[in-house]
């Protein structure tokens, strides 16, 4: 790994994520690259199957301020600044393939469960992230079992 210029890092802001965080951070100082953070909010109707037979929008600005929140402070702690913290609404896997390709970034950071099975291995954003990427993908695995054995 090397070369990278941009790196975009794609968290779900949960506990693991920090270690994905280090990978990316370590990759980018390798590397002496730019490094941008993304959290996606799924929409409700997409998270729940279609549509909702309610107004659930008060909901989903009570979650956009969440997170814009978390990620907030979770960019802080880890020193990326503002104007490369990105909070984005949509179906995760294709917001990170857009932003990625809009900031032109050289590989993508995600995590991934390593669960057993080949459909489970990388999770299904890791996964979509993989299969539609116009750059590179390191997966970095997170979870309870990170065990090698």
């Amino acid at each position: 790994m090397g070369g990278y210029s941009r790196i975009l890092l794609a968290v779900d802001l949960t506990e693991d994520c920090k270690r994905v965080a280090e990978r990316a951070l370590e990759l980018a100082e390798q590397s002496g690259a730019e490094l941008h953070v993304v959290h996606v909010i799924e929409p409700l109707s997409l998270a729940y199957g279609g549509e909702i037979p309610m107004d659930l929008s008060s909901v989903q600005d009570q979650i956009h301020d969440q997170a814009k929140s978390h990620l907030a402070a979770f960019s802080s702690e880890i020193g990326i600044q503002e104007h490369r913290r990105h909070l984005v609404f949509g179906r995760p896997e294709s917001e990170i393939h857009r932003l990625a390709n809009e900031q032109n970034a050289d590989v993508i950071v995600v995590g991934s469960h390593g669960r057993h099975g080949i459909a489970l291995l990388l999770g299904s954003t890791a996964n979509g992230v993989l299969h539609g990427a116009t750059c590179d993908v390191l997966a970095v695995r997170v979870g309870n079992d990170t065990s090698l054995s």
